[in-house]
């Protein structure tokens, strides 16, 4: 067992890496956990289980060496649309000639002539005028004519196409279901292996994830889901956007796939309505794609990437998400302290800082009145150093991180995987709070174990929640101030 290390970190944003061939052994692991990173993702796109399991494992040594609590997230594949292999790896495209899209044509015998697809509602989908998006758009589309599973189109954009490039129906619309097979054996692995979330990818609505809960209730797994908005349907309003978000714990804005599908210009507004409406509705949200994706080969950002950051700290998401930049990336430590960086000096700014969020608003429930009534003594009475809740679910801890601070926001359990899942939550760090200490409601003993989190001088004010009912979720009824002897 190594020194048990006290982590610096200051980011109230989160950072999630994707976990790959680059990332994916301990010592990595420790790494990127020192230089700011809470949240670690597992992608079943690519691998095995064997290959999932062994990560999932040296994340929780890496976590244990360091006494420190991290979120793993596993995320489905979903029904990715694919073409088939073509022969000679790619062909060679010019604007205005026919291309044929066809199922009936071999998977592996793509060529000039025609490619093939793998989708049962393709054909059916398409109709003449609408376009299509592969290659993530690098390669356009138009549809002239369906007739059975062939599809005829005209290249409006575009100049060579690849083998097995991704597939999307401009402005959505594709009618697949939101689990595969693949899904659902991936969905009763990542359980077995008790992973803290899960993203479903490719929803397109709300009852795709009200039917991914029930798949989890079938395997006995509580697993909190995420759903990925990344089809048009779903950000077609706002009531649509509410509805993702009631129907699951979490969202993230998945703007690869959402640009192909609602068009690139169109992202950045939809990136800003999702994470208002989560932080609104009391969810967490994430958001993804191409964060610094010039770093997965380059040890530097980009100036834009160092925009599109900092953009999704003062839109309020919980966390930003690295991709291939640390899952096959050359620079992936690299990486997470740029974004750290970039995190922290965009956090020193008061747009971060004080919030007007939800004061002319009702309370529903008596420990979300507690956890406003705290956020606004903390932020009102500068005697006071940090924050701390003592939390069975994690759920008042959410309530806090909701309303803007500067200050540390500790939240203490003595479960373990409350403790994990808060890792997500927008400036909350975690501290283990032993039971004994729990039931005797020893507040001195709870000052022991915040200052494992954070640093604390005699004199300092200490704003702390509890409940009377211990061990049972949802009853914190008690706010109080401490001074620290």
């Amino acid at each position: 067992m190594k020194e048990s290390y006290k982590i610096k970190n200051l980011n109230r944003t989160k950072i999630i890496a994707t976990v790959g061939p680059a990332t994916s052994n301990v010592e990595m692991l420790e790494k990127l956990i020192l230089n700011g990173c809470s949240i670690f993702r597992i992608n079943f796109s690519h691998g095995s289980h064997e290959s999932h399991g062994e990560s999932i494992s040296n994340i929780r040594t890496a976590a244990r060496n360091l006494s420190q609590h991290v979120s793993i997230l596993g995320d489905l594949q979903g029904p990715k649309i694919r073409i088939g292999a073509i022969k000679g790896e790619k062909i060679e495209l010019t604007v205005g000639q026919e291309l044929l899209l066809d199922s009936d044509i071999a998977d592996d015998d793509g060529s000039a002539q025609g490619v093939s697809y793998l989708c049962d509602t393709l054909a059916a989908s398409c109709s003449p005028g609408r376009v299509l998006m592969l290659d993530d758009g690098r390669v356009q589309l138009e549809v002239i004519a369906v007739n059975g599973n062939a599809i005829n189109t005209k290249v409006v954009a575009g100049t060579k196409l690849s083998s097995r490039k991704g597939l999307n129906l401009k402005g959505g619309g594709l009618a697949e279901d939101a689990l595969t097979e693949k899904d659902i054996r991936d969905m009763a692995f990542a359980a077995s292996q008790n992973v803290d979330y899960m993203c479903v990818s490719f929803p397109s609505c709300a009852q795709d994830m009200l039917d991914a809960r029930a798949k989890l209730d079938e395997i006995g797994c509580d697993t909190q889901l995420i759903a990925k908005l990344e089809r048009a349907e779903v950000v077609a309003s706002e009531a649509v956007i509410d509805e993702m978000i009631h129907s699951c714990e979490g969202v993230m804005v998945a703007r690869g796939d959402l640009a192909v599908e609602v068009g690139f210009e169109a992202v950045t507004s939809y990136q800003k309505q999702i994470v208002a409406r989560a932080r609104r509705l009391n969810k967490p949200v994430i958001v993804a794609t191409q964060m610094m994706e010039s770093m997965i080969d380059s040890p530097v950002p980009t100036r834009a990437e160092v925009s599109d950051v900092a953009n999704a700290v003062f839109d309020y998401a919980d966390a930003v998400m690295l991709s291939a930049e640390t899952a096959v990336g050359d620079y992936p430590l690299e990486v997470v302290k740029t974004v750290y960086d970039v995190i922290i000096a965009t956090e020193k700014h008061t747009l971060t800082q004080v919030s007007k969020h939800r004061v002319e608003m009702d309370f529903e429930f008596v420990d979300e009145s507690i956890a406003m009534a705290t956020m606004y003594m903390a932020n009102h009475f500068k005697a006071v150093k940090a924050i701390v809740c003592l939390t069975e679910s994690g759920s008042t801890a959410l309530w806090m991180s909701r309303i803007k601070t500067h200050l540390p926001l500790v939240a203490m359990s003595p479960k373990p995987s409350t403790l994990n899942r808060v890792a997500l939550y927008k400036g909350v760090r975690s501290a283990l709070l032993p039971h004994e200490s729990e039931r005797n409601s020893q507040l001195d003993d709870v000052i022991k174990y915040v200052r494992t989190a954070v640093e604390l001088e005699k004199g300092d004010y200490v704003v702390i929640t509890f409940g009377d009912v211990v061990g049972v979720d949802g009853h914190t009824n008690t706010l109080k101030l401490l001074q620290v002897s």
